[in-house]
């Protein structure tokens, strides 16, 4: 494999990925909003000469090249979140701005512009020869990633059929190999009380007084050590053997799981009454060793849950908002743990290409850079949730992660990705599947 020559087939697509990655950043793309920017992707791929592009009955839109059985997948989602409050970015969020180094705007980092390397990735395959023999290649552009994680690909895996041997992901990886992250899950509590008059409030039973108990206790469980004498053993215990004996050792490479409540709600018939309800949403990642059983009863077993019995119900969100095409695929917002040995032949291709075109540290484009990426592993894991929660913690088809932009730019305002990182992803891509299916 001419490794050089990839190199300056992907440097010759920077300005034309700029553009691209441009374009889409002009169409504001929020969860289940993304028919514009589906539509620019769509003409994008049929202009470089893809050979079979669609948009599926969800959304997705998706491009292929060659014709072998045998399918590796490079996917980002192409929906963004809003841009929250206007007056914390310094320029439009949607117009943007580049510079000789960076492009600025929503999405630059998370995660359009992903989508502009992979399909560039793909045209420099078909530039130089690269799409190994037996192989298909396909550029997926995957939508409502932000509002529920991977449902797309439950909808490209189980409604299409279509299964991948393995899946590239183009979520942001600051230079690095990711080899997975934890999971997470969105847990319900819900509280019934009976009102009454507030200038009574001893007739009634506060709702809100019995979910903040719940809350002191969902506290404690992410913040609790787990000592002997803990009454509420932190979820820091899954790091150790005794309580996680099987996965302790990669929930240490993955990160302690977490919890935290994240919405609270009530209801009351007035200002001077008593709350006869109250809900709270509680935001769960996992770690290895842990499931969305386990995460449950954890909940169920908390001292003031048992204290208010049957006034408490723990429950699991489900997820049913229609796509921009008005399909529904509903799903419980329960997104798995999932990680991969760095052994693992897609990982060890992804890791030798990077060898064989960058080097063996993670690529610094400038300055700017540095601090995020100096320093630590080439090979690593995400803080945060991708699609590889379904595509390998749901199917078991393998997903490893490589993708330009940064974490840190990810829902934050003045979002940029760095045109560096679109070269370097867009030459890794073209070289990974030669030497995966070379490494067989």
């Amino acid at each position: 494999m001419d490794f050089a020559a990839i190199k300056e087939a992907a440097q010759g697509y920077e300005q034309a990925m700029s553009r691209f990655l441009r374009d889409m950043i002009a169409i504001p793309s929020e969860s289940c909003q993304e028919e514009g920017v589906v539509r620019r992707i769509a003409r994008e791929l049929e202009s470089l000469g893809y050979e079979d592009v669609t948009i599926d009955g969800l959304g997705n839109v998706m491009g292929s090249l060659g014709q072998g059985e045998r399918i590796i997948a490079i996917d980002s989602h192409i929906d963004t979140v809003g841009v929250g409050v206007q007056d914390n970015w310094t320029a439009d969020p949607y117009q943007g701005y580049e510079t000789d180094q960076i492009i600025y705007g929503r999405g630059a980092s998370d995660q359009e512009g992903g989508m502009a390397a992979a399909a560039y990735g793909g045209r420099i395959m078909m530039d130089l020869g690269l799409i190994p023999e037996g192989f298909r290649i396909l550029v997926v552009g995957s939508v409502q990633e932000e509002d529920c994680d991977a449902m797309c690909w439950q909808y490209i895996c189980s409604q299409e059929h279509i299964r991948p041997e393995f899946v590239i992901s183009t979520e942001p990886t600051d230079g690095g190999i990711y080899r997975g992250h934890r999971g997470r899950m969105e847990i319900r509590v819900d509280v019934h009380g009976v009102s009454c008059h507030g200038s009574a409030p001893e007739r009634g039973d506060n709702a809100i007084y019995k979910m903040a108990d719940i809350i002191r206790d969902v506290r404690a469980l992410n913040e609790n050590d787990a000592g002997p004498d803990t009454p509420i053993k932190g979820l820091v215990k899954m790091l150790e053997p005794q309580y996680n004996p099987e996965h302790f050792a990669d929930a240490r490479f993955l990160g302690r799981g977490s919890c935290t409540v994240s919405q609270i709600y009530f209801t009351s018939p007035s200002r001077c009454a008593v709350a006869d309800s109250c809900q709270i949403s509680i935001d769960r990642r996992m770690t290895a060793g842990e499931t969305w059983e386990s995460c449950l009863q954890e909940i169920r077993d908390l001292p003031a849950v048992r204290q208010y019995g049957e006034d408490v119900t723990v429950s699991m969100y489900t997820y049913d908002r229609p796509s921009w095409k008005g399909t529904v695929f509903e799903t419980e917002c329960y997104f798995p743990t999932w990680i991969n040995a760095e052994t693992a032949p897609h990982v060890q291709a992804m890791i030798r290409a990077h060898h064989a075109l960058w080097d063996t540290e993670r690529r610094i484009p400038d300055a700017s850079a540095a601090s995020q990426r100096q320093g630590r592993p080439l090979t690593d894991k995400w803080t945060f949730s991708t699609n590889g929660v379904a595509i390998q913690g749901r199917y078991g088809i393998p997903c490893v992660g490589f993708g330009p932009g940064a974490e840190s730019q990810a829902h934050a305002p003045n979002e940029i990705t760095w045109k560096q990182d679109l070269v370097t992803c867009a030459a890794l891509y073209a070289a990974v599947p030669g030497l995966y299916a070379g490494e067989e």
